[in-house]
């Protein structure tokens, strides 16, 4: 489609779908990524304002801060990558937040960090199994974290609405991206077979 560097949605997806081949390692981060999000997001709710915010005659526990930020930095960056499933990846990034927000409010800080803490290990101790016992491939964050923590979110969404319905950003996107992922694949695989020999 002709976007290239940050917005390159293609070399996003074959980069993440590389570490990501295996069907039961899809699922297990189908199922854990979007609640690690979530929970950061609970923990960020006790970062300071960023600016004073009125109050709107309610206690709402929104609160402008950091946890604000990350998901307006995620909810930007998937909008400006696709309209349709970008925008739907922005508005579950800014409900989260708004749950998060409700969530940490009520629970108070000494009971919402062991929520998170518990949550946090339980979901990233099964995305470590995902990689090592069925992709047997080391997760992505270890080659390029920022994408890897970036992309994660929105690129379980792609691969829900994918199987589910059929979408595609553009037409061709997932053959061309399956294109770029066989390709790493193989060298991927061909650079472990010379470390062997």
């Amino acid at each position: 489609m002709g976007r290239t560097g940050l917005f390159d949605i293609e070399k996003h997806f074959a980069f993440y779908g590389a570490y990501h081949s295996n069907p039961i390692n899809i699922l297990i981060h189908t199922l854990f990524v979007w609640p690690i999000f979530f929970t950061a997001l609970v923990i960020l709710y006790f970062t300071p304002p960023l600016f004073n915010s009125p109050q709107f005659g309610f206690d709402h526990g929104l609160v402008f801060n950091y946890g604000f930020l990350l998901a307006l930095t995620y909810a930007l960056f998937y909008a400006s990558l696709d309209k349709k499933a970008g925008s739907l990846a922005a508005l579950l990034s800014l409900f989260c937040w708004v749950g998060a927000s409700i969530l940490a409010n009520r629970l108070g800080f000494s009971l919402a960090w062991k929520v998170v803490l518990a949550a946090q290990l339980f979901c990233w101790t099964g995305q470590f199994i995902g990689h090592g016992v069925f992709e047997k491939r080391a997760p992505a964050l270890l080659d390029n974290l920022l994408q890897a923590f970036l992309m994660a979110p929105f690129f379980v969404l792609l691969e829900v609405l994918q199987t589910l319905f059929g979408y595609e950003p553009y037409t061709g996107f997932h053959a061309t991206v399956k294109a770029k992922i066989d390709a790493e694949l193989r060298e991927w695989q061909s650079r472990k077979q010379k470390k062997r020999s």
